[in-house]
């Protein structure tokens, strides 16, 4: 597999020229999962950048991207592969018809043509370069991560009825995770090991500037600073980074040049998504009780 970064430097510097701003950990990652090809297992809070890391390296490096999106009951059929049912019957149907033998019958259906490739197949086939995303790994059950382990293992897989397929170059691969189940430690053993967590304030605000370029630089100072504070809170669902970016576009479109109580409890829907936050975060940023008077709300 050829190299596809110079240095780690070269990472940081290929991956702003997509707006994706990595710091020297995220870009170390990256480094290492080409050169040692290995996995990267990319953790955190939903909403920090872990999916978009994958698309950025896709995207600096001319690759496909490849997705699995993991969900609660995902199977081989789903991931890897299954036969074409509907075809295979028509098939069978056919060769009745020619009077033709079950040996002959099996070896037809059981054929190329009749095999539907999913997201891991798609990969080990594949002959171009790929970024194999795995998103939101901690969803699947303990049974398809055994799946996981055995494609990202040895890159091949065995399909019975066709034998051993053997991946032809290896992708970069990102796995992601919200950390909502401890994942295996023979799946963690196998991968390199990122965590990404909300920015601090000066990393967001250039995040702000970057994806917003047209946004005043004292607001977007502002914009970081409120995020800060209300991720802070007690929430359900704390604001994802792609809220705040869609907040800086949000106050833009109407016309604000700066945050106030009233600015900010009109628009905090765009970063917050559950009632019970929307009314901590009001009573916190926008009816802060007034000075001296303990409990009373400002009118």
């Amino acid at each position: 597999m050829g190299e596809r970064f110079e240095s780690v430097d070269d990472v940081i510097a290929k991956l702003r020229e997509v707006d994706y701003l990595a710091d020297a950990n995220i870009a170390g990652a990256v480094f290492l999962a080409d050169r040692l090809e290995k996995p990267v297992l990319v953790e955190g809070p939903a909403g920090v950048g872990k999916t978009e890391l994958a698309k950025a390296v896709a995207e600096v490096t001319g690759s496909r991207l490849i997705r699995l999106q993991c969900y609660e009951g995902l199977d081989e059929a789903k991931a890897l592969y299954e036969w074409n049912y509907k075809k295979q019957l028509l098939r069978i149907q056919a060769d009745r018809e020619h009077e033709s033998d079950w040996e002959t019958v099996e070896a037809d259906i059981f054929s190329e043509q009749f095999l539907l490739e999913r997201p891991l197949l798609e990969a080990i086939r594949a002959e171009e370069p790929i970024v194999l995303l795995i998103d939101e790994v901690d969803r699947v059950e303990i049974e398809t991560e055994a799946l996981l382990l055995e494609v990202l293992s040895d890159f091949q897989v065995s399909i019975p009825e066709l034998g051993t397929i053997v991946g032809k170059r290896r992708p970069i691969v990102v796995l992601t995770s919200n950390n909502t189940r401890e994942l295996s430690e023979a799946l963690k053993r196998r991968c390199l090991f990122l965590h990404i967590d909300y920015p601090e304030i000066e990393r967001e605000e250039e995040i702000v500037r970057t994806r917003v370029p047209e946004i005043d630089a004292a607001l977007a100072t502002q914009i970081a600073g409120v995020v800060r504070s209300i991720r802070a809170m007690d929430l359900k669902k704390a604001p994802s980074i792609s809220e705040t970016i869609d907040w800086a576009r949000t106050l833009l479109f109407l016309g604000r040049s700066e945050l106030d109580p009233e600015t900010i409890g009109e628009t905090l829907n765009v970063l917050l998504k559950y009632q019970s936050d929307l009314v901590k975060a009001r009573k916190e940023l926008v009816d802060p009780p007034s000075p001296g008077a303990i409990g009373i709300k400002r009118p």
